[in-house]
């Protein structure tokens, strides 16, 4: 099943994740011939595309932590994907985050993953997250608000488990998200 397209307001196919992925996917080493060459498919479907947090200001904040070189890791909330049905990302897989206007902006690969305690995610990992000072507490207090709000109350604990993903950004690859027609 081929994922579609966002709708543009007008009704017409908003062909702005095609086209950003047209730009971004040389930078992964794929060209548009790789699947008539006899490659994989992967190159001919953009990947997933989502944005950081959970309203359109933080999505705007976390996306130029990865534009700047500062966040280079994510976490969820494993139950946000088990009620989403959605996979565990895994080691390769390819993304494209966008912005609160629905604008790709940046292609991310994901270099690691796992699943550990809240109360287990450590030192190295709030900072790789980039946000606030970068400490282990500070990551802790603003994640619990964050799925306190998200999963309710009831469903917080902080022996849930989370994933834990560290990425790299593959495109663009200047730290200003190229402007796409």
């Amino acid at each position: 099943m081929t994922e579609q397209l966002p709708q543009a307001p007008d009704g017409t196919q908003d062909t702005r994740i095609a086209d950003f992925w047209d730009a971004a996917r040389g930078h992964l080493g794929w060209g548009k011939l790789d699947p008539v060459m006899g490659e994989t498919v992967d190159g001919a479907v953009a990947p997933p595309g989502w944005s950081f947090g959970d309203d359109p200001v933080a999505a705007d904040a976390l996306l130029g932590l990865v534009l700047e070189g500062r966040k280079t890791a994510t976490s969820t909330a494993l139950a946000e994907l088990t009620a989403a049905d959605a996979p565990l990302p895994r080691v390769g897989d390819v993304s494209i985050v966008l912005d609160s206007r629905g604008d790709p902006r940046a292609l991310l690969r994901t270099t690691a993953v796992d699943v550990v305690p809240f109360d287990a995610v450590g030192d190295e990992h709030a900072a790789a997250e980039g946000e606030g000072d970068r400490s282990v507490a500070a990551w802790r207090r603003e994640h619990e608000a964050v799925w306190r709000r998200v999963l309710g109350d009831a469903a917080f604990s902080p022996t849930m488990d989370v994933v834990t993903e560290r990425f790299e950004l593959v495109y663009p690859t200047t730290g200003a998200a190229p402007a796409v027609d």
